[in-house]
């Protein structure tokens, strides 16, 4: 079998995720917002539905949508598993959201990429050189000081976590699903063409559990905060799709590991700003070293040398 091979433009891949990277950080901050209106299946099936007409309206502008010729060399059983799973990932990570808190399911979320670039390493032959096993290292040892806190908070309150904590694993192991089909996929569509079609799938699969009315309901600022949502999906699963076109999937799921940071910062400038909207949370030291390791290893993993494949 064909695999997908990477265009070798790492510094356009790098500036790719870390786009992707921002916009996943602040979405737990919108999506909480917006699940004090919206229930999951709502929220969930609108931001495809958002993100399904807006690509759709550039390709059409664009005169760039896929033709049906095209579309019968395509993998319609690799392109059901991406959409399932990204849907799945959705589903799972907002309904754990609602149970915990943004910092929380970001630090658990972060298991995706991991198993991302493990699946990378055994299907896409990715290989790490030793130094990139060591910015692994460090990474690990950032992430258990950064979030030692939220960790403790989760052990300490289990029945406020821990089902949480429960579906946003397995949002993290839908993720790592559809990302490798994503990044196969790539050998027959291009990125927006995937994304348009996993998009108006998983609309599809909401559709009968939404309750569309309640959106009428929502004000000027929650119909804004829902959507960026939608937005947010459109142009960070973009930019993740065209990354994994010029860089190799293990190193864009290194960088991506610094999205709990993103959230973080954004969580002090927003409750600074508006507390009542986002809740202020306190860092000692040791989470701050933290925070300089977890950026120190994701650097050393993606910016180390692949060995050469013989």
């Amino acid at each position: 079998m064909q695999l997908h091979s990477v265009s070798g433009k790492w510094r356009v891949g790098l500036a790719l995720t870390l786009t992707t990277c921002f916009l996943w950080g602040i979405l737990p901050l919108a999506l909480n917002i917006t699940l004090k209106v919206l229930d999951v299946y709502t929220l969930t099936g609108l931001r495809f539905l958002i993100a399904f007409i807006a690509l759709g309206s550039y390709l059409t502008w664009k005169r760039q949508l896929p033709s049906w010729q095209r579309l019968q060399k395509v993998s319609f059983k690799l392109w059901g598993i991406a959409t399932f799973f990204l849907a799945g990932n959705y589903l799972l990570f907002v309904s754990g959201l609602a149970n915990t808190s943004a910092t929380t399911a970001e630090v658990l979320i972060q298991i995706a990429p991991v198993f991302m670039g493990l699946g990378a390493m055994i299907i896409f032959k990715e290989r790490y050189t030793r130094r990139q096993w060591c910015g692994l290292g460090i990474l690990v040892l950032g992430f258990i000081l950064f979030f030692n806190e939220q960790l403790k908070m989760m052990i300490s309150s289990p029945n406020q976590y821990l089902f949480g904590s429960f579906l946003i694993f397995w949002a993290a192991v839908c993720w790592a699903i559809y990302a490798l089909a994503q990044k196969q996929l790539l050998l027959q569509l291009p990125s927006a063409h995937i994304m348009f079609g996993i998009y108006g799938g998983s609309t599809l699969l909401f559709a009968p559990f939404s309750t569309s009315q309640t959106v009428l309901n929502l004000n000027l600022l929650e119909l804004a905060i829902l959507l960026f949502c939608g937005l947010n999906t459109l142009i960070a699963y973009g930019a993740f799709a065209e990354a994994l076109e010029h860089w190799e999937a293990s190193k864009v799921s290194a960088v991506l590991a610094i999205t709990p940071i993103v959230t973080l910062v954004c969580v002090g400038i927003f409750s600074s700003l508006s507390p009542a909207l986002v809740t202020p949370e306190h860092h000692t030291p040791v989470a701050i070293l933290g925070a300089f390791l977890v950026v120190a290893g994701s650097a050393t993993i993606a910016l180390g040398r692949s060995p050469k494949l013989v």
